[in-house]
């Protein structure tokens, strides 16, 4: 199946690659793979939420924050595609790196970037398995609470 169709199945629609932020680019195709830049979890333009993500008032729940990884991830997806010539020239995922702006206190930065691996694990099934980084930091651009970046595997 080919990842389009899987996309239309689970009735996603890729957002617009959101514009850089700075002085970047979403993607870059080098060799068989296409290397995203981290990604916010831009919506329409704009961040859900900002903050540290921990436990407490004041803060974005680790719930709230695993949402936002998985929309990190279609924004992945949507930059991708577009430095790759289309959807359906992605083949797998090989890397996810994720950032979670993080209370002191907070550990539970693995729980959260599993909404980015969940939902490529959705979307490209056994070629969506891929290795991992989950990372607290202090802060993220805009005060965004989660920032994903991922390589694809291009399609031979």
């Amino acid at each position: 199946m080919t990842v389009s169709a899987r996309l239309a199945e689970l009735g996603i629609e890729l957002p617009d690659v959101a514009a850089p932020v700075a002085a970047y680019i979403p993607a870059k195709v080098h060799g068989d793979l296409v290397w995203t830049s981290g990604q916010l979890p831009f919506v329409s333009g704009a961040l859900p939420a900002t903050g540290k993500v921990g436990d407490g008032h004041g803060l974005v729940p680790a719930s709230d924050a695993q949402e936002m990884a998985r929309t990190c991830a279609l924004n992945a997806i949507a930059a991708a595609a577009a430095a790759a010539g289309g959807v359906d020239r992605l083949e797998g995922v090989f890397k996810v790196t994720g950032f979670v702006a993080s209370d002191p206190s907070f550990t539970g930065q693995p729980g959260v970037i599993n909404g980015a691996s969940e939902l490529l694990g959705e979307i490209f099934g056994e070629a969506g398995r891929h290795n991992r980084s989950a990372v607290g930091v202090a802060v993220l651009p805009l005060d965004a609470p989660v920032e994903v970046e991922v390589a694809f595997i291009l399609a031979r």
